[in-house]
């Protein structure tokens, strides 16, 4: 991470916890739900074969093809009860299913698509996500929250004004009901990264990003750069091979400025990368905090770790599980170069 002049300083926050259509496009899309976003408009009682759905227009603003459950909260599968996180239906996608809808966007801008997902079986279950040629496919198979329900998010440059989302299970599985729950399906125009005056950083202090779903307590997990060529969080990359960060608001995590901070939660596995552009021989101050997301997770001790260059800021941290931060000692690499990494931030227990 590199900073300003001696006179400037760059803020970047950091929280941690770790343990030892239809066929149409119905107008430009908004900030929020997608038209039956959240699946409650449902299919006919003729349309549906138990729970399996057997139209392809039968879920109002979507259109489907494969094995698709509507699936009621409380339904059981075995001993286990499927919840909903929003409302009371979502759906299922079995093997080879998929769930899309025609957006109407601005073009050349972008955006970041958020939903909810939650495996139901055993397997390594994956989700391959599409907005026109943009697609990545994010691993569903670690679970991040208590109710095993996560926001996703994904993030895209819209080429044309008409695009399809696309949501689809590429899973063969013996049972070809197998696969993830998907519900509440939001999308977020990005701004431009902000930046603030006196930091050389772009959306420093990390108020732009995904869509965060206000009712949910479990933020918005943001992909690794290899499975999005956009980041949902503006300025910045995702440096992993498969483990994400989680995207959290003040509403429901201790933050220690501002609205929106990043949980660095796979540990070592992943960092928050961002590359500015520095004058040879000048010093750049760098500054940042670290604390615990008030979430319980108390008498850990954690470490995250910053490079800028050949500079190394190691911040050690002990958790009591009831929010709080620290500010991590002010440092000043010289820049030897005309470009540096100006945020890779690692974490060790």
């Amino acid at each position: 991470m590199t900073g300003a002049t001696r006179s400037r300083r760059v803020v970047l926050v950091l929280l941690l916890v770790v343990g030892v259509a239809a066929r149409a496009a119905s107008g430009a899309v908004t900030d929020g739900l997608l038209p039956n976003g959240n699946f409650e408009q449902g299919p006919d009682a003729s349309q549906l074969n138990g729970t399996r759905v057997t139209s392809p227009n039968a879920i109002p603003n979507w259109e489907i093809s494969g094995f698709v459950e509507y699936i009621g909260s409380g339904q059981k599968q075995d001993d286990m009860i499927l919840p909903v996180p929003e409302g009371a239906y979502a759906v299922r996608l079995g093997n080879d299913a998929t769930v899309r809808q025609l957006l109407s966007v601005t073009r050349k801008a972008y955006y970041s698509v958020t939903f909810c997902a939650a495996r139901t079986c055993a397997q390594a279950e994956k989700l391959n996500v599409s907005v026109g040629p943009e697609n990545g496919v994010l691993p569903i198979q670690t679970v991040y929250s208590s109710s095993g329900w996560d926001s996703f998010s994904f993030a895209f440059r819209a080429r044309h004004s008409t695009l399809w989302l696309t949501i689809h299970n590429p899973g063969a599985e013996e049972d070809p009901a197998c696969g993830p729950l998907i519900d509440s399906v939001a999308i977020k125009k990005l701004s431009p990264p902000p930046r603030e005056k006196g930091n050389m950083l772009r959306n420093g202090d990390f108020e732009e990003g995904p869509y965060i779903f206000p009712g949910t307590a479990w933020g918005a997990l943001v992909p690794p750069m290899d499975e999005d060529d956009v980041c949902p969080l503006p300025g910045w990359t995702v440096m992993s091979d498969t483990k994400v960060v989680k995207y959290v608001d003040a509403a429901h995590h201790a933050v220690p400025r501002g609205a929106r901070a990043v949980e660095l939660v796979a540990g070592r596995e992943a960092a928050l990368v961002q590359e500015v552009a520095t004058t040879p021989g000048r010093w750049y101050a760098l500054s940042f905090s670290v604390g615990d997301a008030g979430n319980g997770c108390a008498a850990e001790a954690m470490v995250v770790e910053a490079y800028a260059a050949r500079a190394t800021a190691r911040v050690p941290y002990e958790s009591r599980g009831t929010g709080g931060s620290s500010a991590a000692p002010s440092s000043s690499p010289r820049r030897r170069s005309s470009r540096a990494w100006c945020s890779r931030a690692t974490t060790t227990t």
